[in-house]
């Protein structure tokens, strides 16, 4: 991967270069393999190095110290796994993603046991996965590289466990998923002039080499399908939009395919409404759900998910120009529904709208689940940790949260009652595109609703932690790629094919 990291997995036994990194409870105990590999005067060198250096073994903490003679490394990292209750419900990818954070840029070996937990297939293949996610950088439009060569240097790490073979393989799923989430990440991190519309198209388009079916529907297609409320959205830009239509079929024929429609626009100034220039420059990522679904998509293809999936992306960009929509227009749907048009920045519902309708008539999913940076309404509700979950299917709602309790991205339902309909009642049309001040991430929910007819659905605000999403241990960028871990675990846990 292209990602700053390689990581083999390996036996547990002596011999090697670099850093060597072992874990420690609270009791300070070490696992039987890095006893082994310490030697008595190694084991006793770490209990001496903690009472000096005060380290405790708490979770998520490190103590590194030069390697005790003997053993053949240039430094010893300690990571700490806490207590009993701390070991007891492990976040294998964060601490994959703590411990590539402290050899980062240098090879090591990781002697992945401690008493009782640690070394099985599956919790090696998600301390990887963090490990990857963790490495992960965006740099490549700055002209001088840091200076700092443990910055930009490629990480290397040597997971030691009893069944390498059996690591290996159950690696190659995570792999995937870590390849789609970076995917999502260079998406999002991308300035708007270089992923303009047709460009998101061609980069999506490249899931045809793991075997995607991808459709571009170009300008005049979308004008002969009808879709006149995304159009109106892109109508005061230079650059024309796209819908892209990515089916990968790894599941049996007659099964109806599950449907992720991902909001795609690469730059959202608010149009006519123009937004303030304060933080303007954040609306580049106004494209994270669209990424989300395609990272998705790569993720699915990449370790051969035996699951029907279609992902649809509408891609466009909000501009102000002569040619704009603007407040007091009314457009047309593609569902045939009119639209009085109160507030241009309130485009992503309406570039749903087109998108949902046209997945649920064309391909006829089984449900539908769409992703968007939607309103600030749900930062100020939620914050930048979790996304907020809308939804008309009790079902649906508990297995998305269950994957987000899972994957570590949660979701927190909102409710969707007639009074957040009635808000978006237009005198003049079938609906208005925001319902005033209040609610307005639920209002937004509730305008989606309409295009969905009976379908099981859910809609995901991820506004919070799309982009600019807080820092943790298997992320330090500003596009986090939220939502892969989330999609492909639901698809994993609730649609394939067992």
């Amino acid at each position: 991967m292209a990602d700053g990291i390689t990581i083999t997995f390996g036996p547990q036994r002596p011999g090697g270069a670099g850093d060597l990194v072992v874990f420690v409870g609270d009791d300070l105990a070490l696992g039987e393999a890095a006893r082994r590999i310490l030697g008595r005067e190694g084991v006793d060198l770490v209990a001496r190095a903690a009472g000096s250096e005060r380290f405790k073994g708490r979770s998520l903490s490190a103590l590194s110290l030069p390697a005790p003679a003997g053993v053949e490394a240039s430094r010893l990292v300690v990571v700490g796994l806490g207590s009993d209750k701390d070991r007891a419900k492990i976040d294998w990818p964060a601490l994959g993603g703590f411990t590539a954070g402290k050899v980062s840029g240098r090879q090591a070996r990781v002697v992945l046991d401690w008493p009782g937990i640690g070394g099985s297939a599956k919790e090696t293949a998600e301390f990887a996965l963090g490990a990857r996610l963790r490495a992960y950088g965006f740099d490549r439009y700055k002209s001088a590289k840091k200076a700092d060569a443990e910055e930009s240097a490629v990480t290397a790490l040597e997971i030691l466990v009893a069944d390498p073979a059996a690591a290996e393989a159950a690696a190659a799923a995570t792999t995937a998923v870590a390849e789609g989430v970076v995917i999502a990440r260079d998406l999002i991190n991308e300035p708007p002039n270089v992923l303009f519309p047709e460009e998101f198209a061609r980069r999506a388009s490249e899931l045809t080499k793991l075997g995607v079916e991808v459709e571009v529907l170009d300008l005049a297609k979308l004008r002969e399908i009808g879709m006149g409320a995304l159009l109106a959205v892109a109508q005061g830009s230079a650059r024309e939009p796209r819908v892209v239509i990515m089916r990968w079929n790894g599941g049996e024929a007659s099964e109806a395919p599950v449907a992720l429609v991902g909001k795609g626009v690469v730059f959202d100034s608010g149009g006519i409404s123009i937004k303030s220039a304060g933080g303007m420059e954040d609306m580049k990522g106004d494209m994270g759900g669209a990424a989300a679904v395609v990272g998705t998509l790569h993720a699915l293809a990449s370790r051969k998910a035996k699951a029907n999936v279609v992902g649809a992306i509408g891609i466009v960009e909000n501009m102000p120009d002569g040619a704009s929509y603007r407040p007091s227009d009314i457009v047309t749907s593609l569902s045939g529904q009119t639209i009085e048009v109160i507030n241009t920045d309130a485009e992503g519902r309406l570039v749903l709208a087109d998108v949902l309708w046209h997945v649920q008539k064309t391909y006829s999913p089984k449900l539908m689940i769409d992703l968007a940076t939607l309103t600030g309404a749900i930062i100020v509700a939620l914050g930048q940790d979790i996304a907020g979950l809308f939804s008309n299917d009790d079902e649906l709602a508990a297995r998305i949260a269950a994957a987000g309790e899972l994957t570590g991205e949660k979701v927190w339902r909102m409710p969707l009652i007639p009074a957040f309909d009635k808000a978006i009642e237009s005198k003049f049309a079938d609906m208005k595109n925001t319902g005033g001040r209040h609610g307005g991430a639920a209002t937004a929910a509730a305008f989606i609703k309409r295009y969905v007819n009976d379908l099981p659905w859910a809609h995901l605000d991820i506004a919070g932690v799309g982009m600019s999403s807080s820092p943790s241990e298997i992320n330090r960028s500003w596009g986090a790629g939220w939502g892969v871990r989330l999609l492909d675990r639901f698809v994993r846990d609730n649609h394939e094919a067992k």
